[in-house]
């Protein structure tokens, strides 16, 4: 930022920077131990390919899925992509924040200011995000020569090293059989986007026209990010923890509403279709995988403390973990009545996806897109 006058509304440099200092250390692993995860990791994550590929039949016999690279990070690393992720896809609604700022009395001032408030606030709550995450599909972020994507669409599968190997140490499981079991599922991810071409394009869209529609003043964003980063510090008084309002719950508009409803019926599609695969294939390649799933769904649903419950909350986290659990239903129903070639003309277009009441009674889409399609 080299002038009060061009200052962006948030300092993305300073986001990065706060939460890499932030950032919990990662389990104490020596340097040959860190070497072993991440090759095993690798090597899981190749091999996930091909038990996805066989289990979901997504990609036909002879069509090579797109190339996209599969990066072993640490948090600092799973922050670095995660920002240019969102500075990316965030860019039209702040370009527009900016332009109603620039018309208000010392809104460059403010601007200047409001921009270091805000990437140091963001850089908290990605601190605390980046200890949790264990592995995910970026979609949006543009490729660099550090975080390298797919050609065209940028994709990458990242998974987070240190996040992962806690994890399997707190519900002491076998390591082996739980990073295979996290692969599967990110391995998911990226079967469904480089198996379906329109989908990357159709999310986007539905994202930008979510936040076209925002029309909110660019303090009640800042409110939003101050409230989750008091509530991350402890500064929150005693008993305000469950009074505050998702970061997503700042949707006004019915055509907001809207959107919401169909990114919310993607994104428990895509969660549960994950959760579906991994414990589909898992018995065949994962020994444990039993034992894995009722001890990881077990931490899912308590949370690791009463400052967590909060922060799901703000986020909307909670949220998410609804998205897991009805999405794996509305696919294990839809399979095991039509099998998976039934299921899979879910991914036709954007017409056969779910709604977000059909999310919940998939007998509804069975009804419409099988008798539409087979009449």
């Amino acid at each position: 930022m080299t002038s009060i006058g061009g200052a962006e509304m948030v300092d993305w440099n300073l986001a990065v920077a706060t939460a890499i200092r932030l950032v919990r250390p990662g389990p104490d692993v020596t340097r040959e131990e860190a070497r072993a995860v991440v090759a095993e990791l690798r090597r899981h994550a190749k091999a996930s390919e091909e038990h996805v590929r066989d289990f979901t039949r997504m990609i036909p016999d002879g069509h090579e899925p797109e190339d996209t690279p599969v990066l072993v990070v640490d948090r600092p690393g799973w922050v670095r992509a995660n920002v240019a992720g969102f500075r990316e896809l965030l860019k039209p609604l702040l370009d527009k924040m900016q332009e109603r700022r620039a018309g208000t009395a010392g809104g460059a001032v403010l601007g200047a200011v409001g921009g270091k408030v805000t990437g140091v606030e963001l850089g908290m709550l990605l601190s605390f995000l980046a200890s949790r995450v264990l592995g995910q599909y970026e979609t949006f972020a543009p490729p660099t020569r550090e975080l390298p994507g797919a050609p065209g669409s940028g994709g990458r599968l990242l998974l987070v090293a240190p996040n992962i190997v806690h994890v399997e140490r707190e519900l002491d499981v076998a390591p082996h059989d739980f990073r295979l079991w996290v692969s599967l599922h990110e391995e998911t991810h990226r079967t469904q986007f480089t198996a379906v071409p329109w989908l990357r394009d159709h999310l986007e869209g539905e994202i930008q026209s979510f936040l076209a529609e925002t029309d909110v003043d660019p303090m009640t964003v800042l409110e939003r990010l101050r409230e989750a980063a008091q509530t991350l510090a402890g500064g929150r008084p005693e008993g305000e923890e469950d009074e505050g309002r998702s970061l997503v719950e700042i949707v006004q508009s019915p055509e907001q509403r809207e959107i919401l409803g169909r990114l919310t019926a993607v994104m428990s599609l895509l969660e549960g279709h994950a959760d579906f695969v991994m414990d589909g294939v898992g018995p065949q390649v994962v020994p444990s995988v039993a034992e894995i799933r009722e001890k990881f769904q077990q931490r899912r649903a308590r949370g690791a403390s009463r400052l967590d419950l909060a922060l799901r909350k703000l986020l909307g986290l909670d949220a998410k973990l609804r998205q897991y659990r009805d999405g794996e239903r509305f696919v294990r129903a839809v399979a095991e009545e039509v099998g998976m070639e039934g299921f899979n003309r879910v991914w036709t277009s954007p017409n056969t996806l779910p709604t977000k009441a059909e999310i919940t009674k998939p007998a509804d889409w069975i009804a419409r897109v099988h008798r539409r399609t087979d009449s």
